[in-house]
């Protein structure tokens, strides 16, 4: 017994010390929990509303360089034949980097295309010709905006992609909604004039270029000029509500100030991307493309945009259309491409507008 106690008063000083640097690490963890609180609820959300760089930054995530180290200068490195590389520059001196690629019928892999060939093919186009409006991040040489590309030239379609300003290697120019849509409206007036009738154009617009392309057709319109059709891929209706539903905002969604740190700061700024209003002013038929699983952009929002379009469009609602792809799939935010019943849709889309 008597050993048992001197082991016990000899451990007691080493039992405390462990005690105290328990209490002492539980303080810190409390403390460091404390700051990370209080900077992620309250300092990071009061520097998005002051800071009209970083709203900018997070929302176009022009700062993603991806893939890494491809030369966009030969789409042939990413597996893209029958294309040419080239560049445009805008009535606001921002120089636009450019792919045209061939419907396959057009595609000659022995023979390299000059730029005067290309052209040509591109003004006596007898085939449909679909330009496509990117979404934020990457470049158009992100992996499935590719897989897009060669669908297209599968179905036997010429193909326009472009770079918004900040993007790819398009001037490193601040982007802001009308600079992209400015942007954007270039490059449609381009193609329109160069293919002159000729054969039908469409505009297909994924995730943040839904909201591009909707507010670019809207202005157009306004000058009485319209593309063959539209296509809406993974589209929201504005921004406030994709800010407000995209899945990284449910962390600060219930506390009473998300509106006024959050939302308000891009409207005030200008950053609106308000489809569901510049829809309805769009003179073309509109097909919406959207996965039940998109968990980037809430199939919700999809919805809500086909239902405001067709609201504003009463008197050609039949041209409104809206396909529903089950989250059987999986294709998710990115990868409708893959959808089996996309070709039928696409030809069923060109088939009605020729009657």
């Amino acid at each position: 017994m008597q050993l048992r106690y001197k082991f016990i008063i000899a451990m007691t000083p080493a039992i405390i010390t462990d005690l105290w640097f328990d209490m002492q690490f539980s303080l810190w963890l409390v403390k460091i929990s404390i700051w990370m609180y209080i900077f992620i609820f309250g300092i990071l959300p009061l520097i998005f509303r002051y800071s009209i760089q970083v709203q900018k930054k997070i929302l176009f995530l022009n700062f993603v360089h991806w893939p890494p180290g491809i030369d966009l200068s030969k789409p042939n490195s990413v597996g893209i034949k029958g294309a040419r590389n080239f560049y445009l520059v805008t009535d606001e001196n921002v120089k636009i980097g450019v792919w045209q690629m061939l419907p396959q019928s057009l595609i000659n892999q022995s023979t390299q295309q000059d730029k005067e060939s290309y052209e040509e093919l591109l003004k006596n186009a007898t085939r449909p010709i679909f330009l496509y409006m990117h979404g934020n991040s990457g470049n158009r040489a992100s992996s499935h905006r590719l897989e897009l590309y060669k669908l297209f030239q599968s179905l036997d379609f010429h193909v326009i992609c472009f770079d918004y300003r900040s993007y790819g290697d398009s001037n490193n120019v601040d982007p802001d909604e009308m600079g992209v849509v400015n942007d954007s409206k270039y490059i449609v007036e381009w193609v329109l004039k160069t293919v002159n009738n000729s054969a039908p154009v469409f505009i297909w617009g994924h995730s943040l270029g839904t909201g591009v392309s909707a507010h670019v057709l809207a202005i157009l319109a306004s000058e009485k000029i319209s593309p063959a059709g539209l296509i809406l891929e993974s589209p929201f209706n504005n921004l406030a509500d994709e800010i407000s539903e995209h899945p990284l905002a449910q962390i600060f969604k219930h506390l009473p100030w998300f509106d006024w740190a959050i939302v308000k700061p891009l409207y005030y700024n200008g950053l609106r991307f308000e489809s569901d209003k510049h829809i309805g002013k769009i003179n073309c038929p509109i097909m919406i493309l959207h996965a039940e699983d998109d968990k980037v952009v809430p199939f919700a929002l999809g919805e809500k945009l086909f239902t405001a379009a067709k609201a504003l469009h009463t008197t050609n609602a039949g041209q409104i259309l809206m396909t529903r792809i089950n989250a059987s799939y999986g294709l998710g935010h990115k990868y409708i491409c893959r959808y089996q019943d996309l070709p039928k849709i696409i030809k069923y889309l060109i088939l009605i507008l020729q009657k």
